[in-house]
């Protein structure tokens, strides 16, 4: 409709130009440019072509996936299947009076999963699937944006129409772009149209025909950012959570992953999971591909556990730096590194997975942990812990070295954020108190009474076993890299 009107006002305006005798070759020109233009496109500046990606088409059998094929998900699988029930037994959910789910809304941390979701459930029902991004809708040009969401949604229901189906699903992704709040944007008023036109589709206020319903189902990492309007009951009807997934739901995710990788008998992928801790579903994916590309890069036709290792210092801290400090800088981040991991070894033993001190992104070394559970709660016991490790290594390189260094700027940060949680959860001798409420004084000496108490018991940890530590940063000097199960022998055999 847009490029009928525009095609309109160029021919008038050319006849215009010719009956009063005007130069017309401006004119001429500028129509030739948008022809051009409208050849380069493919005839799409303007409109906007979406996937369908299931139903009876090819392409749905081309990019077909399961509910089988994704791990660590279970409660979203189940709120998402049970949602897709309602289409493919359309007659029991109308016999017990069920209203038919208008929108789901699968909201998560970026890589957790989402779009896989949408594709498994693309395939797992019987409708018409179309999908689109949120950035589809917006255009330069005024109306673009809702005129979008209209043609998207009468291509749903004309393609559930041509193939028998009474139901189309079409997924959004990144649907905060185009769902934002109203009167956010400084062009606010093409975003408010485009989203009072996909209220008004959800409402099935627009729709031509009747006897097709559609399902929206949205993904966002941004839930903070939609519009009000968009999440209330009759529009989004379920929230399902996509979060990062758990231990159990780690080790399946690497299970589907390396289902056609040869692994070595030593790689354990339950040791795997637990220490890639905060790992989302597609960082997951990247651990198996590296530790395959790193026994590849060796000649190796199997991947080994120092293969996963080293993937995952890859995946966590990035490439390792080419420059190499001098042989005093490497002794002091050594020092410092094994003040981390002895004492962290000290008050939870098995915590350690491994310390390097081969630069990686912007950090110098790395002692990375293996936890025996993801913690949701932390006690206050638990935290001061946490700080005592945080400040080990600047306490590590005052007693070995003599004096400490700026690498622990951000270790003295988070150990200072911590014990501010102490006092903000009410766990400090203050008891519960609001930090506003609280003399400036009082707070500081209550989170520098916390640091140093962390800072004492480290140094008479490190103290204790100062010998160890130089030895093993001796070794790290030469060597670089310690696994966990070296370090846990040369501690216990020094001890």
């Amino acid at each position: 409709m847009v490029k009928a009107i525009l095609m309109g006002a160029w021919s008038g305006a050319v006849l215009f130009s010719l009956a009063v005798g005007a130069d017309v070759g401006p004119l001429l020109a500028v129509g030739g440019l948008a022809v051009l233009v409208e050849l380069l496109t493919g005839g799409r500046l303007l409109d906007r072509k979406f996937t369908i990606l299931s139903g009876n088409s090819d392409s749905g059998r081309a990019k077909a996936l399961s509910f089988a094929d994704i791990g660590g998900q279970q409660v979203a699988v189940r709120e998402l299947v049970e949602a897709l029930e309602f289409i493919k037994n359309e007659r029991s959910a109308v016999r017990m009076g069920i209203r038919p789910l208008r929108g789901i809304l699968l909201a998560g941390p970026p890589g957790t999963g989402k779009t896989l979701l949408a594709r498994a459930a693309a395939s797992y029902t019987q409708a018409v699937f179309l999908s689109a991004s949120g950035s589809d809708f917006i255009e330069m040009y005024a109306g673009v944006g809702a005129k979008r969401v209209r043609d998207l949604f009468a291509s749903a229901r004309a393609a559930a129409a041509s193939q028998g189906s009474r139901t189309a699903v079409i997924f959004i992704d990144e649907i905060d772009v185009l769902g934002a709040v109203r009167g956010r944007h400084a062009s606010h008023m093409e975003y408010d149209q485009t989203l009072n036109q996909l209220l008004a589709e959800m409402d099935g206020l627009s729709a031509v025909r009747d006897d097709v319903r559609v399902l929206v189902i949205a993904a966002t990492n941004r839930v903070d950012l939609l519009d009000p309007a968009l999440l209330r009951p009759g529009r989004f009807d379920r929230i399902v959570s996509v979060d990062l997934p758990d231990a159990q739901g780690r080790l399946e995710i690497l299970r589907i992953h390396t289902a056609r990788k040869p692994l070595a008998n030593d790689v354990d992928l339950a040791k795997v999971a637990r220490e890639a801790y905060g790992f989302s579903g597609a960082h997951l994916e990247s651990l198996a591909n590296e530790a395959a590309i790193l026994a590849l890069r060796a000649g190796r036709n199997i991947i080994t556990s120092e293969d996963f290792s080293e993937a995952m210092e890859k995946v966590i801290m990035g490439e390792r730096i080419q420059r190499k400090p001098d042989d005093e800088q490497l002794m002091r981040v050594a020092v410092h590194e094994l003040g981390h991991a002895v004492v962290s070894e000290v008050l939870e033993p098995g915590s350690v997975a491994s310390v390097t001190v081969a630069g990686r992104g912007k950090a110098l070394g790395y002692v990375r942990h293996s936890p025996r559970s993801d913690l949701s709660l932390e006690t206050r016991g638990q935290i001061e812990r946490r700080i005592c490790v945080l400040v080990a290594g600047v306490v590590s390189e005052r007693l070995i070295l003599g004096e400490g260094s700026t690498g622990a700027s951000q270790d003295i940060s988070q150990a200072l954020d911590a014990a501010r949680l102490i006092v903000k959860c009410g766990l400090s001798d203050a008891g519960i108190v609001s930090e506003d409420d609280m003399p400036k004084e009082r707070y500081h000496e209550i989170i520098a009474g916390l640091v140093k108490a962390g800072q004492e018991r480290a140094a008479s940890i490190i103290s204790a076993r100062r010998d160890q530590i130089v030895r093993m940063a001796e070794f790290l000097c030469r060597e670089e890299r310690m696994d966990g199960e070296s370090f846990r022998a040369e501690l216990c055999q020094a001890a």
